[in-house]
């Protein structure tokens, strides 16, 4: 099985919705995330795909989240914009241009990540 890994950031801001604690006030992240592709199979030039093509991908998902407060996207208007919600969203921008994506992880600090992969 082959894979590859890129990786992207952008900072916005959020609060939690119903969670008692720090996290239901304001606050931000320079969050970080990286999305994984597998496949067992690689092209006729031997790539599973173009870093470039991925980060392109990546990138353009990030800008629109880049310098926001989450709470207001339409996407996170129902739904709380955890460090898990973000992943998902972020997995299902990119799944239908990138098929064989595997997984999306977002760090919100160094030490904290959470990752989507269906």
């Amino acid at each position: 099985m082959y894979s590859l890994r890129v990786e992207g950031s952008f900072s916005a801001a959020h609060n939690l919705r119903g969670y008692k604690g720090k996290c239901e006030e304001l606050h931000g992240h320079n969050w970080r995330v990286k999305l994984c592709v597998k496949s067992k199979e690689l092209d006729n030039i031997g790539m599973l795909l173009d870093f470039k093509y991925l980060k392109k991908k990546l990138n353009a998902v990030l800008e629109k989240m880049d310098h926001k407060y989450l709470n207001k996207l339409s996407s996170f208007k129902r739904v709380n914009p955890t460090s898990e919600n973000i992943a998902k969203y972020i997995y299902n921008e990119l799944n239908p241009c990138i098929p064989l994506l595997d997984s999306v992880t977002v760090w919100e600090n160094n030490s904290s990540s959470a990752t989507y992969e269906e």
